[in-house]
């Protein structure tokens, strides 16, 4: 499998009211609209899903397959937002160097060519899942400089694995990454060509055309104390797999998929059915999937 192509990273400034400048209240000065700063960083660790107090029979038991007393590592990479107002006289929501400052203290320097389970004192038996970490980074990170607020937290352990931790909602999740490749055809029997051509253009092509998909698939669940994780990423990856990539992958989804039979097989449709199909069968419960028909396009569908 090829890897995903790069997921939506949290927007770097973002005014809450959609604007791309904080706006003016009387008398041209900028008023308290809120602005979201995010900053990326990375770095190297090892770890291994081990508990010493359980031996190795427990530890199988417990971590399945991803049970070893022996590390393997990922290069992480964390994604840390704040917010706040714009301050008038700099123009800035916080200094970047006071952030970057903190991020090299409390996470770089702790965790960067370390191993977690041994050099991390709050590790030491804690399962060093991506939630526990998403947990450990959103509250040393609390009380950052400039009064501005922690909102979100991304971090990735691969290109198909990723957390997010947000405050609001308060919520943390988990995200895989899935590849399909299939064919289709834009169009709707009961238009005239013209109108096809004109709505579709090339994607009307009477043999059709086909994409490599990239899915996403974002779960959250309660969180188990003991392996730290929220969701058997086994279980999701065989839900996924019997439920979508399975019987999407190599078909025409306007002749080979049941559910798609008859609609105009867009990437909205698919993206809602993809949903419809995974929303009563994941473990835990499915806040969205976001459908990569290209690098250009993506379609996002939410829990409600």
């Amino acid at each position: 499998m090829s890897g995903a192509p790069e997921s939506l990273p949290p927007t770097r400034h973002s005014v809450s009211e959609g604007t791309n400048h904080p706006p003016e209240a009387e008398g041209g000065a900028p008023d308290s609209a809120i602005v979201t700063l995010t900053r990326r960083i990375a770095f190297s660790s090892g770890h291994r899903y081990w508990l010493p107090s359980l031996g190795p029979d427990g530890n199988r038991a417990l971590f399945g397959r991803w049970a070893s007393p022996f590390n393997h590592g990922h290069n992480y990479v964390l994604w840390v937002s704040a917010a706040g107002p714009v301050d008038p006289e700099n123009g800035m929501v916080v200094n970047i160097k006071w952030i970057d400052d903190v991020l090299k203290e409390r996470v770089l320097a702790r965790f960067d060519q370390r191993s977690i389970n041994d050099e991390v004192p709050e590790f030491a038996d804690r399962a060093p899942s991506l939630e526990n970490l998403l947990h450990h980074f959103r509250d040393t990170l609390a009380d950052l400089p400039g009064g501005v607020r922690l909102t979100a937290l991304k971090l990735e352990e691969t290109p198909l694995l990723y957390g997010e931790w947000t405050a609001e909602p308060a919520m943390t999740t988990i995200t895989r990454t899935y590849e399909f490749a299939a064919s289709h055809r834009l169009h709707v029997p009961s238009l005239p060509t013209d109108e096809n051509l004109r709505l579709f253009g090339k994607c009307n092509n009477a043999n059709g055309h086909g994409h490599n998909y990239v899915l996403e698939v974002t779960v959250t669940g309660e969180l188990d104390p003991r392996t730290g994780m929220s969701v058997d990423l086994d279980a999701l990856d065989r839900v996924v797999h019997a439920e979508v990539v399975d019987r999407y992958d190599h078909r025409n989804l306007d002749l080979d998929v049941p559910e798609l039979a008859g609609r105009n097989t867009t990437s909205e449709v698919v993206a809602r059915a993809v949903f419809e199909r995974l929303a009563p069968a994941v473990p835990g419960t499915l806040v969205r999937v976001r459908l990569f028909e290209t690098a250009r396009n993506v379609f996002e569908v939410s829990a409600p």
